[in-house]
């Protein structure tokens, strides 16, 4: 089922998400439907409070369903390692139609449970460490924007305040 994804403001995206206990059904209709809302966004990346739900579990898929074997699912994910720099641009599902630049570790190592309970270590480089780093922040209660600092973000939360007024946001 494809769910709404939250947007900036939205409370349940600036709190840290809980621990999942057991995966039960329930975390795994929960993951599934993850997957549904992060293909249909389309997206590369989509994180459970993203979706209204403060559990700490992401997905990833760089070929945004193109290739079967690149979706990630990590619950209760926690790097191992992170190293390096890398200045991109990047955008959030839950920051629709706003980009900027934004510091992330070229590399970085994530350890969770995939979607079966067992233990998966992954590590990636240039563009996965991005969005690794990218959706622990959004476990953590952080949005791409609270690491942008100065005129563009004062500039795009200007925007979304003036949406939110106008009723379209």
């Amino acid at each position: 089922m494809i769910r709404p994804i939250l947007k900036f403001g939205a409370s349940t995206l600036h709190g840290p998400a809980a621990e999942v206990g057991a995966i039960s059904d329930e975390i795994l209709k929960l993951v599934d439907d993850m997957v549904e809302t992060m293909y249909a966004a389309p997206g590369i990346g989509l994180a459970a409070p993203q979706i209204g739900v403060p559990l700490r579990i992401f997905v990833i898929d760089l070929s945004m369903g193109h290739n079967a074997g690149e979706l990630l699912t990590f619950i209760n994910p926690t790097f191992v390692e992170r190293e390096g720099m890398q200045l991109e641009e990047e955008g959030c599902l839950s920051v629709p139609g706003f980009n900027a630049t934004v510091a992330r570790p070229l590399r970085a190592v994530v350890k969770g449970l995939d979607r079966n309970g067992q233990e998966l270590v992954v590590e990636g480089k240039e563009l996965l460490a991005r969005a690794f780093q990218h959706e622990m922040d959004h476990l953590d209660g952080m949005l791409f924007l609270d690491r942008v600092r100065g005129i563009k973000r004062d500039l795009i939360v200007k925007k979304i305040r003036k949406l939110t007024r106008a009723g379209k946001w």
